[in-house]
């Protein structure tokens, strides 16, 4: 058994995939339409969805945005350098919400950052040997 994917609602499909394609780096894997449903799903993620976890963006399309609520954490993303990492996400117009550095009562480097809806998205940096 494995995680196939998390799948978040999103209020502008256009503007979510910018997000996680230019400014996080992933790659668009799969999208289709369902216009009976009146919804478009689409698949992005750093590997195939044959080698690793991806997330699954879902657009209603009469829905422009959603009440996150207070259940759902973030989504974790390793990276190289948080500090880099945060760097780009600014340059790129995105959202730091808590700037690189040492996790409270550790030494793990991590950094928080929002997509376009919301949703919470925490670097961790790589550990080094």
């Amino acid at each position: 058994m494995r995680i196939l994917h998390t799948m978040l609602r999103v209020g502008n499909l256009e503007r979510s995939i910018r997000f996680y394609t230019d400014v996080l780096g992933m790659q668009i894997l799969r999208r289709k339409d369902y216009p009976e449903g009146k919804f478009t799903l689409a698949f992005v993620g750093y590997q195939s969805e044959t080698e690793g976890t991806v997330l699954e963006l879902t657009h209603n399309w009469e829905t422009d945005h959603y009440d996150l609520g207070t259940g759902f954490g973030h989504i974790a993303i390793e990276v190289d350098n948080a500090y880099e990492a945060c760097e780009k996400v600014r340059n790129l117009g995105g959202r730091v919400t808590r700037e690189a550095g040492p996790m409270k009562h550790g030494a793990t480097v991590i950094a928080f950052i929002e997509d376009p809806d919301g949703y919470k998205i925490e670097f961790i940096q790589k550990k080094t040997a």
